[in-house]
């Protein structure tokens, strides 16, 4: 197995024949081929749950337009726990589950609150 680390910057793109391979299959011919290779496996319930928790820890962040680090301070959240939350390496419970979602529809609201229980 060759291992590599892929650069965000220099994602590799298809050559014209792999290009041209793709375009005369159909999504049916495409789907069976995924679900044929070894290397592809179907992603079990737990995966896609761990990836939509994922997902929606980011998104809540990235409508604040904060980066990690300012989000996980403005809002007190260990920043190793909000970038483990967000690369799905662990889930949310439904306490940060429910705290996310009120940042999500009051973040200054959140941000008051805080502040105002730092300053006693």
């Amino acid at each position: 197995m060759v291992r590599f680390i892929l650069d965000p910057a220099a994602v590799p793109e298809p050559t014209d024949a792999e290009r041209a391979r793709l375009a005369a299959m159909t999504d049916g011919e495409i789907t069976a081929a995924a679900a044929d290779d070894p290397d592809n496996p179907e992603l079990t319930e737990a995966e896609l749950a761990r990836i939509a928790a994922a997902r929606h820890v980011r998104q809540v962040r990235i409508r604040t337009g904060m980066s990690q680090a300012r989000f996980a301070a403005a809002f007190r959240i260990n920043l190793g726990r909000l970038r483990d939350l967000e690369q799905g390496r662990t889930r949310p419970d439904t306490a940060l589950l429910a705290y996310l979602d009120v940042i999500d529809q009051e973040p200054e609201a959140v941000g008051r609150a805080l502040g105002a229980a730092g300053s006693s």
